[in-house]
């Protein structure tokens, strides 16, 4: 229905919320009664079992996750990629309060948000402490029967699975757009390998070798719960249904007592309150966005990667992945490359999540029931790792053959054009200087009188003034300097000069201003007036891909012995790079392209500003940006401008002040510095639209 119908069919999500709000209806007072009523009627003795051996269950298969996500790298192909600026790279790293998400300070705060971790420990807490208290089989046996009414109205409204589960799809499928999700094609199918792998083989297996437990009957207990959590697009709705299905299973089994049915009332709000193996599956993406800016997590790297992926695993996805891409210093933006992927993974990893549960649920009740084998579960993990490795790599294989691929940096930046309105450019870009008589005049007057704004621009200036594809002087400075003239109701005339003449040209008058990232600087100032500053670059070093790590830290370069910067002669005379780096040895390099071309010697990298820098490895993809983690140095970006023109200046200033507050340097940003795309959205396609004509 939602291929036939397409958007329209997205209106069935009415039908869909009502079922998922029915099934949500009863999960917090589940979570609650039976983590209370279950631990109440146990003593302290087996209260401690149930937590160690389902703690240790609930690491044992963090541990397989995170193992099973290193592998994943195995599966990409070996493509050249670069990016453009992120903000991630300069940003605070971001903080998950985990006392807010566990502490609950306030439990009636915590149930009225669903703070469904602080639920639950608050519901340990007072379960353990009903232990102790005399008298209780009363208040024990009202939670059981509170318990029992609440697992019976979960009953009834997963009998209405059918149509709940077929409106959600038919939404989903109708409002997807998935010529969208085409450049992530290597992440989904990486994604659903490692998920088939945990979902089809690790999970049930575990059950099935460690356990009392055959393969068929653990998948057809978990069928309806990951069908469930699938359409849904959350576990949380399945808790009761999980409990149910295990306890029946366990009772067929003849597994079923006090003790075990304890244990399942104990871990199945216990296991979802922790991050499931379906949640740390999707940590997996930032391996993917890594490799795909073209600056790979080292291996080095990976036991940080897991540790800090299951810690930020406990805190909301929306967390995690932006602080994940924060810590590697990743593309911010990349975390909606991530949000596009998620309507796809977020279906899988609440499935994934649903089997978790119900392995924690069986594994417990056997440990508590004396009829787990560990020896099993470690070979299981061993075989389903092989497994992975293997699948990964035959992924990388078929991708790498069968999915068509070019580098598009390089040509993203070169076919750019302006966003426009667009004044008219004149001239041949080779003016005469002004004769004697109008040097004297007001260039204000003398730019309005001729028709003409003079703009000049010197070489290797991405992405500020540069020739693009079709030969046309592109970049953000030249997005605002066809406003200006636009405002000033003047053509516009290009010049290319060479920037040890830019004083002479502006003072002859043959410019009126030089644009192109020019950096400010006291020793500038001394030379040529400059305009109120409408950027700030960042100061960052260019480095070999394969070497990111090792600029990571700006302790660590300080630290480096025999470190060879390279630096531009205007850095080298700004002293910047002896401030920053004084146990570096600089090499001055008169040109970017020389180092990306290698006629730099012995350089270890280059000291630059960033936002510039990471325009330059668009074309050079080889090479990444780095702004090591504890260097701020920000440099001012500024127009100059011919001295002793005060009302020229004036009018300059004053213009960049209504294009800062316009939101034009904004927009001008978002689309040279950071690559952004604003393209309109387009209907999705559907038989019904675009085949039968049925829908206009």
């Amino acid at each position: 229905m939602g291929l036939f119908f397409g958007e329209p069919a997205g209106r069935l999500n009415i039908i869909g919320n009502i079922y998922i709000k029915l099934l949500q209806m009863t999960v917090i007072p589940y979570i609650m009664v039976s983590l209370i009523g279950g631990l109440g009627r146990l003593d302290l003795k087996m209260a401690r079992q149930i937590g160690l051996r389902g703690g240790g269950l609930i690491l044992f298969l963090w541990v397989l996750t995170a193992l099973t996500l290193t592998l994943l790298p195995l599966a990409y192909p070996n493509w050249t990629s670069a990016y453009f600026f992120s903000t991630s790279m300069v940003s605070e790293s971001r903080k998950i309060n985990f006392l807010d998400l566990y502490i609950p300070s306030n439990p009636f705060y915590a149930m009225a948000n669903t703070i469904v971790p602080a639920i639950v420990v608050f519901s340990i807490f007072l379960g353990v402490a009903l232990i102790t208290v005399q008298d209780r089989q009363g208040f024990i046996l009202s939670m059981q029967n509170l318990s029992d009414a609440l697992m019976k109205m979960a009953s009834v409204v997963a009998k209405s699975a059918p149509v709940g589960i077929f409106a959600l799809s038919a939404a989903a499928a109708g409002t997807l757009q998935v010529e969208e999700l085409s450049r992530l094609q290597v992440y989904l199918w990486i994604y659903l390998g490692a998920w088939l792998v945990l979902a089809f083989f690790a999970l049930p297996m575990l059950a099935s070798k460690a356990a009392a437990f055959k393969y068929s009957e653990v998948l057809k207990d978990a069928r309806l719960a990951m069908v469930t959590a699938f359409a849904t697009g959350t576990v949380l709705v399945v808790l009761p249904m999980i409990a149910e299905k295990t306890k029946a299973l366990l009772e067929k089994k003849g597994l079923k007592d006090k003790t075990t049915i304890s244990a399942v009332d104990a871990l199945v709000p216990t296991a979802y309150s922790f991050p499931s193996v379906g949640t740390i599956l999707g940590i997996g993406f930032v391996l993917f966005a890594a490799w795909f800016v073209g600056s790979p997590i080292g291996v080095s790297s990976y036991p940080a990667f897991c540790v800090l992926g299951i810690l930020t695993a406990f805190g909301s996805m929306a967390v995690a992945i932006p602080f994940m891409l924060d810590f590697f210093k990743l593309p911010a933006d990349l975390f909606q490359l991530y949000l596009l992927g998620s309507v796809f993974t977020m279906r899988f990893a609440t499935a994934l999540a649903a089997m978790h549960g119900v392995i924690i649920c069986l594994l417990g009740a056997c440990a508590m029931a004396g009829r787990l084998r560990w020896r099993k579960m470690v070979e299981v993990a061993a075989a389903s790792l092989v497994v992975t490795a293997l699948v990964m790599a035959g992924l990388g294989f078929v991708l790498t053959r069968l999915i068509p691929y070019k580098y598009t940096g390089y040509k993203t930046l070169v076919n750019m054009e302006l966003m426009g309105p667009l004044a008219t450019v004149k001239g041949d870009g080779h003016p005469a200087p002004l004769g004697p008589g109008q040097l004297s005049l007001p260039r204000l007057r003398i730019i309005k009188d001729r028709g003409i704004l003079r703009v000049g621009y010197s070489k290797d200036r991405l992405p500020f003034a540069f020739k693009n594809a079709k030969g046309h002087v592109v970049g953000y400075d030249m997005e605002l300097v066809h406003s200006l003239a636009r405002d000033l109701g003047v053509a516009v005339e290009i010049v290319k000069i060479k920037w040890n003449r830019v004083e002479k040209d502006l003072d002859s008058g043959r410019i009126d201003l030089a644009v192109g990232g020019i950096s400010v600087s006291p020793q500038r100032a001394l030379r040529f007036v400059f305009s109120r500053s409408y950027l700030d670059e960042y100061l960052g070093l260019v480095v070999p891909d394969y070497r990111r790590n090792d600029f990571s830290s700006y302790d660590k370069i300080r630290g480096m012995e025999g470190l060879r910067l390279g630096v531009t002669p205007f850095r080298f005379k700004e002293g910047a790079g002896q401030r920053l780096f004084p146990n570096a040895r600089l090499v001055v390099i008169n040109s970017p392209r020389d180092f990306f071309r290698g006629k730099a010697k012995d350089v270890d990298a280059m000291l630059y500003t960033a936002q510039t820098a990471t325009a330059w490895t668009l074309i050079y993809p080889a090479w990444t940006v780095v702004i090591p983690k504890g260097l701020k140095y920000e440099c001012p970006m500024a127009f100059a401008l011919p001295d002793d023109q005060v009302q020229w200046a004036w009018y300059v200033n004053t213009w960049l002040e209504t294009a800062v507050k316009s939101g034009l340097t904004t927009a001008a940003y978002d689309y040279w510095i950071l690559g952004k795309r604003h393209s309109a959205s387009k209907g999705r396609w559907s038989i019904a639209k675009d085949v039968l004509g049925w829908i206009k």
